[in-house]
């Protein structure tokens, strides 16, 4: 049963169906179709339904699905059915055949592509090369051979012949005397006045090149063509009377033969008209009557066309032979035969051709029928199980209606060729009435006079396995008999062309050398059908049933009754009745408890379901009759898969949460021991380089740091921040108190206002208070003091003289106190009185102006922003700006954090505390801790 496809798409495989009937049959086909499914199965036999579009089901992932599956396994595929042939051909050593039928159009060479395709691509490597020319040499192949159709007094259209006329270049049709107008030659004519629609020109091409890959060479290329010329001549060719004597009316034509056939004008004249007849030891030239001819001339088309279709198949034939077999290189001397043959077919005219064709399936379904109930009658023996009669359509009745030996119509066709005198169509319809008058599948008219379905004394009706169809009995003789004479095979054969002479061999006779008769066409295809069942039959066989679904090549339309025809003459409701008519279903042991549960056995399984009533046990296989058992089973199963790929899925999700635990456990490992020596190395580069920098006049400043691994960027800038805070103590710690006041303002400004303003004035002594100096002492300090008792402040931060500008934009001489609780303006003319108090823990902000103006904004909470001028100082161009902002800066760092005792800032600065942060470092790192900063 074919697996992993929903009910939704139908009976994967039609041994399925509820009840076997050829509208259960047909709407199941359909719906298929309808649903994007081309392929299906009748047990081992895949049903192909040609899809009219591309589809995305060849590619090297599908064949992969199906490399080394069975049937089952996987959905209905013509990969499935080679991969099949292919196991039975490398297994077992058997040789394996795939017969591929249907009408044309149903996409037969397409499936061949795709199944040489297939084993092409699974083939050992050492022989792939060799498939691979193989497939690529029979696939150019396609468009070079046409089927074979003989040209009688209906003049045949032929493909190959269009497409010279239409797509030659002008100057080849020049050297083969052809105009480029197909109405203009008689064989053709008809063809001619229908539009073509392809690129006849593209297609010509197409075929020349195909010839050139396959290995044609200049000359066999150029002789092809020649031949085809040579077809359109004769068919001009015009003879006429003269009293007794026969004419070629266009004789221009001659000299035209005779160079596209490399002969003399003189000798294809005379073959033409005359007939060489030897009687005893004497020859004679006998002259053709104007019939004799005119029939002569079709003969020698029809013959020249068929030994060149021969001739091509050998040479494609002889290039694709594996040349220098060794079994050690190419392995078992077995073969899987890809035969792809035309279908059953029942036109409005059915002739000779239509005959010989439908034969043909009457004698491939009785041996489809005959081998697939031998393998069921074989397979059912060895298992065990009791074999029962089936009741089939035999239709060995109708292959004997045709090629019975002195009864059939082949025969009785041979007999009305070799009679003498005149023999006509007409009475060779009576010579089968006499015979096969009380045959239950063969009429006529004459047998059945009331059906007007049939013509007097030309048509005649079999009832084949596929339906009924109306032969016209008008050119069979003429279609059947050999009529080519001597002289023409003399003729060809003595052509100055090597590929020409070839062709011929039994030319080289002399016209006194006895010759048996030739083989009627008849005898010779019924001789081919016979060897191609016999090597068929001594194979193991696969087929391939195509169809095609409309003929209008839509991807959508599913014509039925177009359909339903095909279904019938291709015999596959037989087949189903066939597989359905014992157990549906089979498969071994093994696989079947591969596919259900493989802790108890089969027995117990279906008994435990309640099916050991449709069951059947064999040695080897157990056998399922009714397809509702296998539904239930596998319903049943896809169940039990559900639970079980949950119950896997968590195990596997498990096994790789563990595996990936396992890997990021062993990564940090690694990542934590490569840290540890990247961090042991950098720490020991940075002891050595700074070891010794006490000693060193720049305490180390020129020393160049190592680059830090990534884990210690943070690490080596706290390092760094520790060393310059180091280096700046060495240069600070002989100080005084006082002066580190200064240096921590001075610091606190350029951190402010560095880049900002030109002068901060850094490189002067900063003395805070100017007004206590000599002048000014005596009013100051007094006011200083009072205010100090008042406002109970500490120390005085900033003094000076000031400009102060109002909002009228008016400047007065004020004098400006800081103290660390208040900010006073003062009036210098008054003896410093003071004008205004604003406590600092009211003042929100200083602005400043990056000019030599010196202006300062101090911000206040009310609003009442106060607004000086440093400007105008003595000595004159002193700036003083840098050391109001540092001054206020340290002062309010100092009051926020504390003042940090001198002893307290020299310990923390000292080298000591240096190695004891790296070796802090060093033991967490030890420890596998994350670095961090200082």
């Amino acid at each position: 049963m074919a697996e992993h496809e929903s009910l939704e798409f139908g009976k994967a495989d039609f041994v399925l169906l509820d009840s076997v009937s050829l509208d259960e049959f047909m709407a199941n086909l359909k719906l298929r179709f309808e649903k994007g499914r081309i392929y299906s199965y009748i047990g081992e036999v895949v049903v192909s339904v040609n899809p009219y579009r591309a589809m995305n089901i060849y590619g090297r992932d599908t064949i992969e699905q199906y490399k080394g599956r069975e049937l089952y396994e996987r959905p209905p595929h013509l990969f499935a059915i080679a991969d099949a042939a292919y196991k039975a051909m490398k297994r077992r050593n058997k040789d394996t055949c795939i017969v591929i039928s249907g009408e044309s159009g149903a996409g037969k060479t397409e499936a061949s592509k795709y199944i040489m395709q297939y084993i092409a691509a699974i083939t050992n490597p050492s022989q792939r090369a060799e498939v691979e020319r193989v497939k690529n040499m029979l696939l150019k192949s396609n468009c070079v051979l046409e089927e074979n159709y003989p040209v009688g007094k209906v003049k045949s259209v032929f493909k190959c012949i269009f497409q010279l006329v239409k797509g030659a270049p002008d100057a080849q049709l020049r050297s083969l005397h052809i105009q480029r107008d197909p109405t203009a030659y008689t064989y053709i004519k008809v063809g001619g006045q229908i539009k073509s629609s392809i690129n006849d020109s593209a297609d010509f091409k197409a075929v020349t090149d195909a010839m050139k890959v396959i290995g044609f060479t200049t000359e066999e290329i150029q002789t092809v063509y020649k031949i085809l010329a040579t077809i359109l001549h004769l068919g001009n060719l015009k003879f006429g009377s003269d009293g007794d004597v026969t004419l070629i009316e266009n004789s221009k034509l001659v000299s035209v033969l005779g160079d596209l056939l490399s002969t003399k004008d003189e000798n294809v004249e005379k073959a033409l008209l005359y007939r060489t007849v030897a009687t005893g030891r004497d020859v004679i030239d006998k002259q053709h009557t104007h019939q004799e001819a005119s029939y002569g001339r079709d003969a020698l088309a029809k013959a020249i066309y068929e030994r060149l279709f021969c001739w091509i198949v050998g040479r494609i034939n002889d290039v694709i032979e594996v040349k220098n077999y060794d079994a050690r290189v190419h392995g078992k001397n077995t073969v899987i035969g890809v035969l792809d043959i035309y279908g059953f077919e029942i036109f409005q005219n059915n002739s000779f051709e239509q005959f010989c064709i439908n034969y043909c399936n009457e004698k491939l379904q009785q041996l489809f029928i005959q081998l697939v109930l031998k393998q069921e009658q074989e397979e059912y023996q060895r298992e065990g199980i009791p074999w029962k009669h089936i009741d089939y359509f035999n239709n060995q009745i109708i292959v004997d209606l045709v090629e019975q030996q002195h009864k059939g119509i082949f025969a009785v066709l041979d007999e009305a060729c070799m009679n003498v005198g005149k023999v006509t169509d007409e009475m060779f319809l009576q010579a089968l009435n006499g015979k096969l008058a009380k045959h239950a599948h063969y009429t006529s008219r004459k047998l059945s006079p009331t059906d007007k379905n049939l013509e007097f004394d030309r048509d005649f009706r079999i009832r084949h396995y596929a339906g009924d169809v109306v032969y016209s009995v008008v050119g069979f003789i003429d279609k059947n008999k050999d009529t080519l004479f001597q002289d023409f095979k003399r003729l060809l054969y003595n052509s100055s062309n090597p590929v020409l002479k070839a062709m011929w061999p039994e030319g080289k006779l002399s016209i006194t050398e006895v010759t048996k008769r030739p083989l009627t066409a008849a005898t010779l295809f019924k001789n081919s059908m016979i060897s191609l069942v016999e090597n068929l039959a001594s194979k193991e066989p696969y087929y391939v049933r195509c169809i095609k679904p409309n003929d209008v090549k839509s991807p959508l339309l599913f014509e039925h009754e177009r359909c339903k025809h095909q279904v019938e003459y291709l015999g596959l409701l037989e087949n189903v009745r066939v597989r359905r008519a014992g157990f549906a279903n089979r498969q071994t042991y093994p696989r079947f408890l591969q596919r259900l549960i493989n802790q108890i056995a089969v027995k117990r399984l279906l008994q435990g379901c309640g099916f050991e009533h449709d069951v059947a046990y064999g040695k080897t296989k157990v056998f399922i009759r009714t397809p509702r058992t296998i539904f239930s089973l596998e319903e049943q199963r896809a169940e039990m898969v559900k639970r079980i790929v949950l119950f896997l899925q968590k195990v596997w999700r498990g096994t790789l949460a563990r595996m990936r635990y396992r890997r990021m456990r062993a990564a940090l490992i690694i990542i934590r021991a490569y840290r540890r020596y990247k961090v042991k190395s950098y720490i020991r580069e940075v002891n050595r380089r700074f070891k010794n920098v006490r000693g060193m006049k720049d305490h180390g400043k020129h020393v160049k740091w190592p680059t830090p691994p990534k884990v210690l960027r943070k690490f080596e800038e706290a390092l760094r921040n520790i060393y310059n805070r180091w280096w700046a103590w060495t240069l600070i710690k002989d100080l005084s108190p006082e002066e580190m006041v200064q240096i921590r303002a001075k610091v606190a400004t350029l951190e402010c206002l560095k880049g900002q303003r030109a002068d901060l004035g850094l490189q002067r002594a900063w003395e805070g208070n100017y007004l206590d100096s000599p002048g000014t002492a005596s009013s100051f300090t007094l006011v200083s003091s009072d205010l100090q008792r008042k406002d109970k402040f500490m120390r005085v931060l900033f003094s000076c003289n000031v400009r102060k500008i109002n909002r009228f934009n008016k400047a007065e001489d004020r004098a400006l106190l800081i103290t660390d609780r208040h900010l006073y303006k003062m009036d210098p003319v008054k003896l410093y009185k003071p004008m205004k108090s604003i406590p600092l823990y009211n003042v929100t902000g200083v602005s400043i102006s990056p000019g030599k103006d010196q202006l300062v904004v101090f911000h206040t909470k009310d609003n009442r922003d106060l607004i000086v001028c440093l400007q105008g100082m003595v000595p004159a161009g002193d700036s003083r700006i840098g050391e109001l902002v540092g001054t206020l800066l340290s002062h309010f760092k100092s009051a926020s954090s504390g003042h940090l005792r001198t002893e307290q800032f020299e310990s923390y600065f000292k080298l000591p505390r240096i190695s004891q942060m790296i070796a802090q470092e060093l033991s967490m790192v030890q420890r596998g801790d994350t670095m961090c900063s200082a």
